[in-house]
């Protein structure tokens, strides 16, 4: 829990490095939470259900922005790379990937937050 909380203390700060565990720490609240909130909107309020993820995905755009683009530093790579997701089918799958690579030694975005 103290990864996704870290994330959202890091709101908007698209500088620094992400390590692999605290990006997809981030990754699995946010598939909980939509979950449980769509499960939730869909009991209670019927044909609007997907109101309550809807509200959360916004909540969460920024943050999720910021910790992919410490998680690409992390990587030695420009956060512009986030950018290559918009290219159909192989984009995503290009980013997934880089998500999953291990850190990088110190480098230009700061030292690693692994030592």
């Amino acid at each position: 829990m103290s990864w996704y909380l870290g994330c959202w203390k890091k709101y908007a700060t698209f500088s620094g490095r992400a390590r692999r565990k605290e990006y997809w720490m981030f990754v699995l609240f946010n598939v909980i939470a939509t979950v449980v909130l769509s499960i939730i909107g869909s009991l209670i309020l019927k044909e609007n259900g997907t109101i309550l993820t809807g509200i959360y995905g916004l909540a969460i755009l920024i943050p999720s922005l910021a910790v992919t683009v410490r998680r690409l530093h992390d990587t030695g790579r420009k956060g512009w790379w986030i950018f290559i997701s918009f290219v159909p089918v192989i984009g995503g799958i290009w980013l997934f990937v880089l998500t999953l690579l291990d850190s990088t030694a110190d480098n230009e975005y700061g030292p690693n937050p692994k030592a």
